[in-house]
């Protein structure tokens, strides 16, 4: 069960964040909206509803998931590079996929936004200066304050983690033959 949870590991907290380690979680970043769209391709209704794991989300959901959670990772970021060490609002993204547009919603709305918000947000991250990587932002639901290239590094694996849910069930339910 803990490879369907987790097949891409756990999000491992990098020791250090050079600019080369930085471009390589931008390109992770910047690949999922196509990666994804690929996944999903082609799939029905009941195969986008097919959950990743026994009480999972669906592949629909997860869609819609990182929809939500990148729009509002983006918006930490901006908040970071305009104030100083901002709290951020945490959000309920198990019940926000409960919503009717997470649970029944068109995936392609979910794909059209990834794919514009992850093309703003590659260029304001590509636009930040070494000393901007060090910016921080206060999530209190974490009780802990996130440096921005951290929290690059962990987008870059919560893309590969979720990219890798759907990738996985399409796999496992063979709906690719």
């Amino acid at each position: 069960m803990e490879e369907l949870r987790y097949p891409a590991g756990r999000f491992e907290k990098p020791a250090s964040a050079s600019a080369a380690d930085r471009k390589g979680w931008m390109r992770e970043i910047a690949a999922l909206p196509k990666q994804l769209a690929e996944a999903v391709a082609g799939l029905s209704a009941a195969q986008l509803d097919t959950p990743y794991r026994p009480e999972g989300w669906t592949i629909r959901q997860v869609v819609h998931h990182l929809a939500d959670s990148h729009m509002n990772t983006v918006i930490r970021f901006r908040l970071a590079l305009t104030e100083d060490n901002p709290t951020i609002k945490p959000y309920a993204e198990a019940a926000w996929a409960e919503l009717v547009d997470g649970r029944s919603g068109d995936v392609a709305t979910s794909l059209a936004i990834l794919d514009g918000l992850h093309a703003r947000w590659m260029a304001l991250v590509e636009s930040i200066p070494e000393e901007g990587w060090a910016r921080t932002f206060y999530h209190p639901e974490r009780q802990s304050t996130l440096r921005l290239d951290v929290t690059l590094a962990m987008y870059a694996w919560h893309s590969r983690h979720h990219l890798a849910h759907v990738t996985g069930t399409v796999a496992r339910q063979g709906f690719r033959r």
